[in-house]
């Protein structure tokens, strides 16, 4: 099953700078080859189902692995039975749609 998630990753007790965190994080994604893009409060991130979730499970030890000794995460999931769609279709999707009004 194909899945979109959106992945925020907060190590707790790090200090105020997550952007090492982050990045390790995107470096995690990249290397699992899945279609995602970065944002400035969390990553989109598709594929098929137990890939992403693979993902997000060793985004969390790389995190841990930096010395972070508690990560908060929140994670939206989306998924479609009727056909496929990308999350970079949706944003022109609700853009063509205020367009038709």
């Amino acid at each position: 099953m194909q899945v979109s998630v959106d992945l925020c990753v907060v190590p707790l007790g790090v200090g105020v700078s997550l952007a090492p965190y982050v990045a390790a994080c995107q470096e995690v994604i990249e290397a699992a080859g899945l279609d995602h893009e970065l944002g400035p409060n969390g990553t989109a991130i598709e594929g098929e189902w137990d890939a992403v979730f693979a993902c997000v499970r060793a985004c969390h030890d790389a995190v841990h692995r930096l010395g972070a000794p508690r990560i908060y995460t929140t994670l939206k999931v989306n998924t479609r039975s009727d056909r496929e769609q990308s999350f970079r279709e949706k944003v022109p999707s609700v853009e063509a749609s205020r367009g038709q009004r």
